[in-house]
């Protein structure tokens, strides 16, 4: 029997433990995930611990469900490889151990099939100051051959579980959480768009029976790719489960000799699914993401789509950029329509040089006035798409990815990413914008699915992204698609911020943002305040929503500032002001889901990681079906410490708020045990607002 563990620690208190374990010279197994076991732990005892009975109906001997599940040792679920040679012919391979390296907490474990010429090697490498364990496999063939599907290393599942959740969704509608009750069988999910999708956020939660956002055990799996992926949570006959993800099958188009899975991101949790988010909030901020200026405060935002569009008119442009000074924006970012012909959606794309009509001397007047109110300057790319009616596609037709008669996505084609000339045009054209302008910003599009699956268009992307940062190291990227449609850990290695979604409104973000939480922290998460009349919705509502709704994440504006009353306008600037006395340490702080007692309620706690102070949002989304709000219980305070805690915004209550609570008549001191397990007992208010609540410990 050979064993090997990995432990999450920090030094000194250890948060998970993985043990994996191989019987001979097979592949290994993960026999235990969970809480720390004591550093005596004889894992070869484990490992026999862990092997289940043989009944009539089985074979002899149960299959591993090893790391790589193989299906020339009988295994009878979904395998974890599927290859073929380079004629075509099927490849069942049999991996036999070969070599091990623990260098420190991370482990390479190599395995060898001789007879076909190959090698598969895992990799773990745990973080401790982020409880995340960083997972993938590198599959090396001594002549090529055609790779149909690898897996990530396959982990179980646990089977005190009742259910799984995983993440869909659709434009203006991203994040949304299917929960899926386990049953013998597959929970097969695949995203072969060629990009991470809307629907397809490439994450899953599995809750043990019992579990919700603050209590009970949770585990946590998300695959760091934008490319498209598959996976597997499957139950098997004799009761065990697995999980397999991996890029979208067949998306290798050509044979190779070298294939890698991206990595695979894992954690367990003690404290119910708010452990998980907090884990991944910390890995994304503090490892994935890599910052130009780390010590920069996050600046509010200004994007001028929802007030211009394509009607690109300079001292329209310079009025607009004067108030939303004024408001307290500190970035002002010029989107679609600045260059070729760009009037509509249905030409240009891809003629990267600036409009003459629109500006006549160029973008620097703009940007001079800009930077002149203090504000520093963004701007808008959408470099791996092309129009028909462009000057590029004309020159070079062959340059775009798929069929010349595809079905065209917002009147466009994907660009071949894969191509070096495509790449260094678009390198070419981008660069010469941003170093011949003063320019801090970009805002990288994505709006149109990709015509064929293609690991390589990936590829490539992330390659051109690559160089450009390397040449203009300054430079902050948002990664957009439509919104939220190219949302994962792959392209947060290269991008600094994230657009959730298209939808401004605040009740829809309102949610959406809530389960992304789950993932992704406030400094890489933008949310503006849209305009009163919500554009994808329809839907108006009250300026203290839409205000407080973008201050849970990174703030920014997303109206014509014109159409703001004197009331709107200082109430805005009041949320603004708060945001940024508050944003370096809610920049770091870890955000908490609470599980409120009301449906109506769509509740979050970010806490400083010292847990000195925190601030709860308690938005209410619909109108309760109970006359008195329910307490909101609090999470992750100290039971015996005492908190000062206050209302923000106490005098917008309403009249209807007739009663006496606490709250209402400035800062409470509370103990933490009495805020966890009785809650907080907040003002009546009117549905479609938000309480938004301030703590301290003393």
């Amino acid at each position: 029997m050979r064993t090997w563990r990995l432990d999450d620690h920090d030094g000194r208190t250890a948060r998970q433990t993985l043990v994996l374990a191989a019987r001979g010279d097979r592949l290994p197994q993960c026999v235990y995930w969970g809480p720390p076991l004591p550093p005596e732990a004889d894992l070869a005892t484990l490992a026999a611990a862990h092997a289940i009975d043989v009944t009539g109906g089985m074979l002899d001997e149960n299959p591993d469900l090893s790391l790589c599940p193989e299906a020339s040792r009988s295994f009878p679920g979904q395998p974890g490889l599927i290859l073929r040679d380079a004629g075509g012919t099927p490849i069942l391979p049999r991996f036999h151990y070969h070599s091990d390296k623990q260098d420190g907490e991370a482990l390479t474990l190599g395995y060898a099939d001789p007879d076909h010429g190959l090698t598969l090697t895992f990799h773990f490498a745990p973080d401790p100051a982020t409880r995340i364990i960083r997972a993938r496999t590198t599959l090396r063939a001594d002549s090529p051959i055609h790779l149909h599907w690898l897996a990530a290393p396959v982990l179980p599942a646990p089977q005190h579980s009742d259910e799984m959740i995983d993440v869909s969704g659709r434009w203006i509608g991203e994040f949304a959480l299917n929960r899926t009750p386990w049953s013998p069988g597959i929970r097969y999910r695949e995203n072969r768009t060629g990009r991470t999708g809307h629907e397809h956020f490439p994450g899953l939660l599995i809750p043990c029976t019992g579990a919700t956002n603050t209590q009970g055990e949770a585990y946590g799996f998300h695959y760091g790719w934008s490319g498209g992926h598959r996976m597997i949570a499957e139950e098997l006959p004799d009761g065990r489960r697995q999980i397999q993800f991996g890029h979208a099958t067949g998306k290798e188009l050509r044979p190779a000799t070298r294939f890698e899975s991206a990595e695979l991101h894992l954690t367990y949790s003690g404290y119910g699914l708010n452990g998980c988010a907090v884990a991944f909030q910390r890995h994304v901020r503090d490892r994935v993401v890599t910052w130009p200026d780390a010590a920069r405060p996050r600046p509010v935002h200004y994007n001028c789509w929802e007030a211009v569009y394509f009607d690109h008119d300079l001292p329209l442009l310079r009025d607009i950029a004067t108030r939303a000074a004024d408001l307290g924006a500190e970035r002002f970012v010029l989107d679609d329509g600045w260059f070729g012909q760009r009037d509509d959606d249905t030409r240009s794309l891809s003629d990267w040089t600036v409009d003459p009509r629109k500006y006549p001397d160029g973008l620097d007047p703009l940007i001079e006035h800009v930077h002149g109110l203090g504000m520093t300057f963004g701007i808008w790319f959408e470099p791996e798409m092309v129009n028909p009616d462009s000057d590029l596609h004309r020159a070079h037709p062959d340059w775009a990815l798929g069929a010349h008669d595809q079905t065209l996505g917002r009147q466009q084609k994907a660009l071949n990413m894969a191509l070096p000339e495509v790449r260094d045009f678009l390198f070419e054209r981008m660069a010469e914008i941003l170093g011949n302008h003063a320019i801090d910003y970009v805002k990288w599009d994505h709006n149109r699915v990709l015509p064929m699956p293609d690991a390589d268009q990936t590829r490539g992307s992330y390659a051109l992204i690559d160089r450009l940062r390397a040449a203009f190291p300054a430079v902050e990227i948002e990664s957009c698609a439509s919104g939220g449609g190219r949302i994962d850990f792959g392209i947060l290695g290269r991008t600094q911020r994230i657009w959730l979604s298209d939808s401004n409104d605040a009740l829809e973000r309102l949610r959406i943002q809530h389960d992304a939480a789950l993932f992704l922290p406030l400094a890489v998460t933008g949310s503006h305040v849209g305009p009163r009349r919500c554009h994808t919705s329809g839907r108006i509502l009250d300026i203290r929503l839409r205000a407080w709704v973008a201050a849970q994440r990174h703030m920014g504006f997303e109206m014509d500032p014109r159409e703001l009353t004197e009331h709107e306008a200082a109430v805005l600037r009041n949320v603004t002001a708060w945001w940024k006395d508050n944003r370096d340490w809610m920049t770091r702080a870890d955000i908490h889901r609470l599980d409120a007692s009301d449906p109506a309620v769509i509740a979050e706690q970010q806490q400083a990681r010292d847990g000195s102070r925190f601030v709860v949002f308690a938005g209410k989304a619909a109108t309760s079906t109970q006359i008195a709000p329910r307490p909101l219980r609090l999470t992750s305070l100290e039971p015996g410490a005492t908190y000062r805690v206050a209302l923000c915004d106490a005098d917008a209550l309403p009249a209807l708020s007739r009663g006496t609570p606490l709250l209402k008549d400035g800062p409470v001191d509370l103990p933490g045990a009495w805020l966890m397990h009785h809650g907080l007992v907040l003002p009546w208010d009117f549905p479609e607002t938000m309480a938004v609540i301030e703590g301290r410990r003393l």
